[in-house]
């Protein structure tokens, strides 16, 4: 035996580490004294009324599996969420791609966007259309205030309603929106955006700024992705 190796040939002298010790090097212990398991008593987490070791090992191992019961449901409910999401966003593309008239589908991308995600407001609008699609009601001066800060932004942002001049793009201006999520759209990498979705909401905390953008950043790619028929591509228009 290894001198170091804790024994239990003089109780009085044992710590409580070395208890441990020894039965972490010696895991057969309870298999030759089984009767130790039902005469060797612990207090219960709860009650703390006395219990054998037998019984809080079980009292263990139900807290355990109550914990893994809730994980999994966790798991399965975020699951669902997902599953519901990807098939909105299936059914959101799905209809950009049919769409026939590029002349309407900036109003039916936001307009879509809102009632498939359950967002309650939407509002959009492009500096650089088409030469023939000038006259639009989603066509907006290119030198509008918040133009330059929409050229500035490469993801999308969160925050309240005054986050950006661009919430008057919302239906009524923007006046029941609590929070906002401004979304540049531009060509792949391009320097400069061709425009803008905004998104809003009468809940403060549903556009928070701490909200996490990868969603939106998506949708972001995607409006781009649609809308690049819409805009102008080196002075062409398209």
């Amino acid at each position: 035996m290894n001198p170091k190796e804790p024994t239990l040939g003089d109780p009085a002298a044992l710590t409580a580490e070395q208890v441990v010790q020894y039965l972490k090097s010696h895991p057969d212990f309870f298999d030759q004294a089984p009767q130790l398991l039902s005469e060797i008593n612990v207090p219960h987490p709860q009650s703390g009324q006395a219990i054998s070791l037998i019984e809080r090992q079980a009292s263990v191992l139900r807290d355990r599996i109550k914990s893994m019961e809730l994980k999994l449901a966790d798991l399965l409910r975020h699951g669902q969420e997902n599953d519901a999401i990807a098939a909105s966003m299936q059914r959101w593309v799905r209809g950009l791609f049919l769409h026939p008239d590029p002349a309407s589908l900036p109003r039916l991308l936001a307009d879509s966007l809102g009632t498939i995600f359950s967002v309650p407001l939407a509002g959009i609008g492009l500096w650089r259309p088409a030469a023939l699609l000038t006259g639009q009601d989603w066509v907006v001066s290119p030198t509008a205030d918040y133009v330059e800060q929409i050229d500035g932004l490469r993801v999308p942002v969160c925050g309240p309603q005054s986050l950006s001049a661009a919430v008057r793009l919302l239906p009524e201006a923007g006046r029941d929106a609590q929070s906002i999520a401004v979304l540049p759209l531009r060509v792949g990498a391009a320097p400069e955006a061709f425009g803008v979705l905004v998104l809003g909401s009468p809940d403060p905390r549903r556009f928070a700024p701490d909200l996490g953008v990868a969603f939106l950043e998506r949708i972001s790619e995607i409006a781009s992705a649609a809308l690049s028929k819409c805009v102008e591509h080196n002075g062409q228009g398209q």
